[in-house]
């Protein structure tokens, strides 16, 4: 194995097929199993345009991050991009919001990993479940990346072989070629047979959106990964190039394929979920049992990644002086183990919470993180605007990947993000309007500690500063190709 080893302490311990599993399975979440049950249940078959909606915000959003991030790999992604090109107070705000989504994702996925883990073992209770999930992945992370790395090409592969098996089986099944199956209720006419193809209107195609974007996050991991690889600029523009596939594959192909097996308003939907309901349709023996064994995988590899991607934004977030410098210190085996150590550690408390207080503390983390993936986006087109200008003038040859349409594009898609946004403003009955507030006061907090944290530190530490990232930066592009 190349140990490319970077001036900035993390090494280059991830292989490409590492890489490529890890931006296939960030963008397959547990989000995606649990998650689409409700979104059929408000948009009917109308909810495969929900998904192509969201789908294609993410293949332009992660467009305008793999320009900026073929141009400059690093750990810090799209927060050291927003450092540079809108200033610090935006790379400390969007790092620390990022930070605290993941950290709380890591509470949500332990907590639904429990719940299967402890049905099929209750001898053990549900929150030491949680805990032997979380103590397991944390050690994983400790070891060196290039075992995070394993583990998450291990996962990933098991929900791809699933959700391709599962593509397969559904679609011979509707089309009515599938042996030893008589399913009485598959065929393309459920897209139009109950109450039409919108049976809510038109207007359910954005609450739908509401209900699917979270389980999209995570596509962005592949770019923070890719500091850490043998080749970065290949990784990134590999895994920018394949995001439209893998999109229309994983999310609209399968679930094309639930609303065609079963009828969307069908009960066993809301009861057992979308692909179990699915899968027991066909009358596949342990349908239920196969599809929570995915599900299971699915949760510890968003798991595995939630809690590399945290402490990967809290390293990068020490290195740039943004947070504890104990952050950015690495092992022998460039771990950063403090940043991965903090992160596990509010994961902790977090599920804490879960227990104790699910309906008060633990709501409120989940929905005050809710709308940081729009967030985060939104930073996203705004750094590719200035970015973009930057490079130019800079290293014009590091443009391997363009945005499409720039700036027309660009500007579309912030706008589509506001859009969608304002449109949770009005969403009383899912929750969309208190993930919005919540989220957005939540992120007034924390810009408003970044303005003040600015000014307190003053020019002269402000232009030191800025200098040392550039120059991490610099060298982070020179890791050696393996």
């Amino acid at each position: 194995m190349t140990s490319g080893h970077q001036p900035s302490g993390l090494q280059a311990g991830l292989k490409n097929r590492h890489l490529s599993m890890i931006a296939i399975g960030g963008v397959i979440g547990a989000g995606l199993f649990v998650g689409s049950s409700s979104g059929i249940a408000t948009a009917g078959p109308g909810i495969l345009l929900s998904y192509a909606l969201v789908g294609t915000l993410v293949v332009l959003v992660m467009r305008m991050l793999g320009e900026m991030s073929a141009a400059n790999p690093t750990s810090g992604s799209f927060s050291a991009h927003a450092d540079r090109a809108l200033g610090r107070w935006a790379g400390f705000s969007i790092g620390w919001l990022y930070w605290f989504f993941w950290v709380v994702v890591l509470a949500v996925e332990a907590t639904a990993g429990a719940k299967i883990l402890e049905g099929w073992i209750p001898a053990v209770p549900q929150w030491g479940w949680a805990l032997i999930v979380m103590v397991v992945l944390t050690a994983t992370n400790l070891v060196s990346v290039g075992s995070y790395g394993e583990f998450e090409f291990w996962f990933a592969g098991i929900k791809v072989v699933a959700i391709g098996a599962f593509i397969v089986v559904g679609a011979l099944a509707v089309f009515g070629v599938l042996p030893g199956v008589h399913s009485d209720k598959a065929g393309l006419d459920n897209l139009t047979g109950h109450g039409g193809f919108l049976p809510h209107g038109p207007g359910a195609i954005l609450t739908g959106v509401l209900l699917v974007v979270f389980s999209f996050m995570g596509s962005e991991i592949a770019t923070l990964a890719a500091g850490e690889s043998e080749n970065p600029q290949r990784a990134v523009t590999k895994s920018t190039n394949s995001i439209i596939w893998r999109i229309a594959v994983f999310y609209l192909g399968s679930i094309f394929v639930v609303v065609c097996l079963l009828p969307w308003n069908d009960p066993s939907i809301k009861d057992k979920g979308s692909y179990v309901a699915a899968l027991d349709s066909l009358g596949i023996a342990h349908a239920g049992q196969i599809m929570n064994f995915i599900v299971l995988t699915s949760v510890l590899s968003c798991l595995n990644s939630g809690l590399y991607t945290a402490s990967r934004m809290a390293f990068s977030l020490g290195e740039r002086g943004d947070a504890p410098k104990a952050f950015a210190r690495t092992t022998s085996r460039g771990v950063p183990m403090a940043a991965i150590v903090a992160s596990v550690v509010f994961g902790f408390v977090a599920v804490f919470f879960n227990y104790k207080f699910p309906d008060s503390v633990f709501l409120f983390l989940v929905n005050s993180s809710g709308a940081v993936a729009l967030f985060v986006w939104l930073v996203i087109c705004f750094s590719q605007l200035r970015m973009r200008r930057i490079i130019q003038a800079e290293a014009p040859e590091k443009l391997v990947v363009r945005m499409w349409l720039y700036p027309y594009l660009t500007w579309a898609t912030a706008a589509l993000i506001v859009f969608v946004l304002g449109y949770m403003l009005t969403d009383t009955e899912h929750d969309g309007r208190e993930t919005v507030l919540l989220s957005m006061l939540v992120a007034a907090v924390v810009v408003a500690i970044a303005v003040v944290r600015q000014r307190v530190l003053g020019t002269r530490r402000a232009s030191v500063g800025d200098a040392v990232p550039a120059a991490a930066r610099d060298e982070a592009g020179k890791v050696k190709t393996g």
